[in-house]
């Protein structure tokens, strides 16, 4: 009986004989009041032929109007409209016929009386029997589903009121009002009450008269909106926070508890969304081919789900890991069964397998995504982050500019600003040398067309290997959660929104500007995980840990602003500004790099990283075996 409630619904052609007797059952009740009121005699045979008559028009008007057509649990006041104009119709034909056809000899008033009479009760009581179907569908749901959360949802917009009409048939979820931030006019909205608060008193008060233990959000915005407000009082009084999914996640059968979920930190740290010009970005994607090398990774993923949404003639997905770009192939082929997908197993480091790519598939537009990230991981293998980072991003430079590319777009980070560990000098090496291999050709010193675009941005949310996921494993495994440092922070964006500037940059871009995106305000990461422990609801200190290790080599306390006065220019787009970076001579550029690339492939680890510090001066080294360095070439300054 529970799964029939919540996973099947009566069959629309069992509605139409519903309605259709009721149809008759109307007439029959008007030709009974037309004979007892009226006076008019009315034989069998008549009697038959009216019925006959008014059942065929109804089905017939029924059909047209697909009053059957509406699953009636979901019924609406704006649905009643197709049931009275099935009736209207229905009465006019039925009129025309009682007329016109030699079935009944009655005069003009009484024919016109039996047919309002008829239309009157046809009315009443199709509305009446779907009234006591969904008065007996409650009463079931009520009976034979056993809800255990009582949730109060949030807000008294239609979508909230959605979400309650959703909820109404969940077997685990029972809605007893609705949470209203500030004073409303409405007493009851959808049959329920609605409670008014404007402090954490009256959240307590509520709380305590409604039974509810947790709060459903119908939207996001409004998630953003109180997350300093009623979720910080929820998650202090654990109390469970739920969102709901967009309209295109339902599954259009039920919305059981996995289709609401609870509200995740990604939720409170996201921003509002980013508004970009669609149709500019549209012009200059669709119908191109595009690569994406590290397209299986956590950013390179995000581009190539972009670009399939602008339908790019052809997507090469340029990575090394086999079963991250497996995962995302067959996402994109069940997502996008049109589009012309190439999966391309190859290693940036490798200039024979980015030209068997480039031979093969000879793409236009290129997002290089591919790198080394980890910031301890590179501090322990220098060589490595210059063979990867530096080595492969010159190796995809010059194979874009050898195959007339028209414009790359190169993925950085703000751990190239002021470097104070490996990968963010090896980010800003590569940086150099797409900007001044751009500018090069710019100035017809090197032959080619290729237009060079690099983005800066900070942490990502939910990255593969971020630190959240790192901490929600940490809170699921029991503790302790590990923060380096009781001061550090660090700047968030989710990864649609960090894709989606780097498409409007890129678009937006003439070629050889380094673009940075506006990061919003840095978050403290022990109150990033002091929040993660709360929304699990647990006690941080408590139930879980938090423990300080120390920072890590190479890395900050603070990371840099990455779009201040001082250091960009403004541009059209709010959130995107221009880095303004010391430009590079192209051909001192490569001398360097080849003494650079040749002692990294040595694996001369601290003689690489000196090389890094000698091309990149402001590469000061943090918390790290190599600050020795940095002593060492102050002083060789000073005594030169």
């Amino acid at each position: 009986m529970k799964r029939f409630l919540t996973n099947h619904y009566l069959s629309s052609w069992l509605i139409l004989l519903i309605d259709v007797f009721v149809a008759l059952v109307s007439s029959a009740v008007s030709l009974v009041a037309i004979r007892y009121f009226g006076g008019e005699s009315i034989s069998l045979p008549m009697a038959v032929k009216i019925l006959l008559c008014s059942g065929s028009v109804s089905a017939v008007c029924f059909i047209a109007f697909r009053t059957h057509h509406n699953i009636i649990r979901h019924s609406s006041l704006k649905g009643l409209w197709v049931i009275g104009a099935a009736t209207i119709a229905k009465s006019l034909i039925y009129y025309v016929l009682l007329s016109s056809l030699p079935i009944i000899d009655w005069g003009f008033k009484k024919i016109l009386l039996a047919v309002l009479l008829d239309f009157l009760l046809t009315s009443v009581f199709l509305v009446g029997v779907r009234v006591m179907m969904l008065v007996v569908y409650d009463w079931m749901i009520a009976r034979y589903t056993n809800r255990t959360r009582l949730v109060l949802v949030y807000g008294v917009g239609d979508k909230s009121v959605a979400i309650k009409t959703r909820l109404h048939k969940s077997p685990h979820y029972r809605v007893v009002g609705f949470l209203n931030a500030g004073t409303s006019s409405a007493l009851r909205v959808s049959e329920k009450k609605v409670y008014n608060f404007s402090s954490d008193e009256d959240l307590a008060k509520i709380f305590s008269r409604s039974g509810a233990t947790a709060v459903v959000f119908a939207q996001r915005e409004d998630v953003m909106a109180e997350r300093e407000g009623l979720i910080a009082y929820c998650t202090d009084n654990r109390i469970k926070t739920f969102v709901t999914p967009q309209v295109d996640e339902f599954d259009g059968v039920n919305v059981d508890k996995n289709k609401i979920r609870e509200i995740r930190i990604e939720d409170l740290l996201g921003r509002e969304e980013i508004q970009i010009n669609q149709a500019e970005i549209y012009e200059a994607f669709h119908d191109k081919v595009v690569m994406v090398t590290g397209g299986a990774g956590s950013i390179g993923s995000e581009i190539c789900r972009q670009m399939a949404e602008l339908k790019v003639r052809k997507l090469i997905i340029f990575d090394c890991a086999e079963t991250p770009l497996h995962e995302i192939r067959l996402e994109l082929e069940k997502k996008y069964p049109s589009l012309d997908l190439v999966p391309f197993i190859g290693d940036v480091r490798s200039q024979t397998r980015l030209q068997v790519a480039f031979d093969r598939h000879k793409p236009q537009i290129v997002f290089h995504a591919a790198a080394y990230k980890h910031v301890p991981l590179m501090e322990e293998n220098p060589c490595e982050a210059v063979m990867s980072n530096v080595m492969g991003s010159r190796f995809v430079a010059e194979a874009c500019v050898r195959n007339g590319v028209e414009k790359v777009v190169m993925i950085s980070t703000d751990k190239a600003v002021n470097p104070t560990n490996v990968m963010g000098c090896s980010k800003r090496i590569a940086e150099i040398y797409c900007q001044s291999l751009g500018m090069a050709i710019a100035a017809g010193s090197i032959e080619g067309k290729t237009k060079f675009v690099t983005t800066r941005f900070g942490n990502v949310l939910g990255s593969n290997g971020s630190v959240i996921p790192y901490f929600r494993k940490q809170i699921e495994a029991g503790g302790p959660v590990t923060v380096t440092h009781p001061e550090i922070n660090r700047f968030f964006m989710t990864i649609p929104e960090a894709c989606r500037l780097v498409m409007e940059a890129a678009t937006m871009s003439d070629g050889n500007e380094i673009y940075v995106f506006e990061m919003g305000k840095a978050v403290k990461i022990v109150d990033l995980a002091t929040r993660m422990i709360k929304l699990a609801g647990l006690t941080p200190g408590e139930d879980i840990k938090i423990e300080f290790t120390g920072l890590r080599p190479g890395e900050k306390l603070y990371e840099e602003v990455l779009s201040n006065e001082e250091n960009t220019i403004p541009t059209d787009h709010h959130k995107i500004k221009i880095a303004k970076v010391r430009e590079y001579d192209y051909g001192e550029v490569q001398k360097a790099f080849d003494v650079l690339i040749a002692t990294a492939a040595e694996g001369d680890v601290f003689d690489t990283v000196r090389k890094m510090k000698q091309l990149v001066p402001e590469f000061k080294s943090n918390n790290s075996e190599f600050e020795q360095l940095d002593k060492e070439l102050e002083k060789s300054n000073l005594i030169a």
